[in-house]
């Protein structure tokens, strides 16, 4: 049986004008067809792979009271550590405890009139008892950040466009966050949602996993294994993709199922996204892709917005809503009253 999920090769971008035509060829279509595939050739080595994922183990190790001490209900931004079974997907929880990060910025000065998202701008929460941790992890943030720009560089030629076509809504401050995740075995959970059905967000999700499986993909109505390859990241596009392609590029569903009894999973996922104040364009395709575009996907429930800022918030005070409760009160309460 031929693999559903390819893998492609990002050294292939270097490697001729032939060879070029030809990987876009191919990242068009895994894009389109799967909306999954493995990377290989980006360049982050073994060592530096084994330093996330080492970086990562130490900080679950740690004591709950040092987990707890940076939890993400004390950050306005949703920054911070979440226990197994503290964010939801679909209104049900998922079991896996992580700690949520983004880029170190300074905080901006609320007042009338300034847009809600604003609040999301500002700092990590770190631990105390793990100063290493810091290092490690914006270290990585930097590596996956230059091989999500090569790829969106990449999608854009592949859509027939410049080559910087994305560049005026993420350069300078791109809203990238990622995450550290850990799923226990099935002994310790309630069921078997590591996490649940969902697209992501923003350009391009890089996930770096372990060794141990529990991604899948939907796919032609059936759920496909995500299974580890050594040394290749997973990649994912996201909603903005699909806005600015007008639906050519689908952003798809995947979930996580909770590992067997008495195993562990760790992954790092990435998430590459657009400023916050940026608002996505519609390309101009060529009039061959333009006929296949058959429009963004319409979740009523849901609602996919062109502007970056509106749809992370939305997306946060979903998925978080202790932290809704506590820093956007004010939101929630006017909702409700126009509802």
């Amino acid at each position: 049986m031929p693999r559903i999920i390819p893998v492609l090769d990002l050294d292939r971008l270097e490697q001729g004008a032939s060879e070029l035509r030809t990987f876009l060829f191919d990242l068009r279509t895994a894009a389109r067809d799967v909306g999954f595939f493995y990377l290989s050739g980006h360049g982050i080595t073994q060592t530096e792979i084994d330093a996330v994922l080492g970086a990562a183990r130490g900080f679950f190790a740690l004591p709950e009271a040092d987990k707890l001490a940076i939890e993400m209900v004390k950050s306005p931004q949703f920054r911070g550590y979440t226990r197994a079974g503290g964010e939801l997907t679909r209104g049900k929880a998922d079991w896996r405890e992580q700690l949520d990060l983004g880029v170190e910025r300074t905080t901006i000065s609320q007042a009338p009139g300034v847009p809600a998202w604003t609040r999301l701008q500002g700092p990590n929460q770190w631990p105390a008892a793990l100063p290493d941790l810091k290092p490690a992890l914006l270290a990585w943030q930097a590596k996956a950040t230059d091989v999500a720009i090569r790829l969106l560089k990449a999608f854009a030629l592949s859509l027939d466009q410049p080559e910087d076509a994305f560049d005026p809504i993420y350069r300078g401050e791109p809203n990238h966050r990622m995450k550290i995740v850990r799923y226990p075995g099935r002994d310790a959970t309630g069921d078997d949602q590591g996490v649940g059905a969902h697209k992501d967000g923003g350009f391009l999700t890089l996930l770096l996993q372990d060794e141990n499986k529990g991604l899948q993909v939907e796919y032609d109505g059936s759920w496909v294994n995500v299974d580890p390859i050594p040394r290749t990241l997973v990649v994912n596009i996201g909603e903005l993709l699909e806005l600015a392609s007008n639906g050519y590029l689908r952003a798809t569903v995947h979930r996580v199922v909770t590992p067997p009894a008495g195993v562990e999973r760790i992954s790092v996922p990435f998430f590459f996204s657009a400023r916050l104040d940026a608002t996505i364009p519609l390309l101009d395709l060529p009039e061959e892709l333009a006929a296949e575009a058959r429009g963004p996907a319409s979740d009523p429930d849901n609602p996919l917005f062109r502007n970056v800022g509106t749809n992370v918030l939305k997306s946060r005070l979903r998925s978080h809503p202790d932290v809704a409760r506590r820093h956007y009160a004010d939101l929630l309460e006017k909702a409700s009253t126009a509802g």
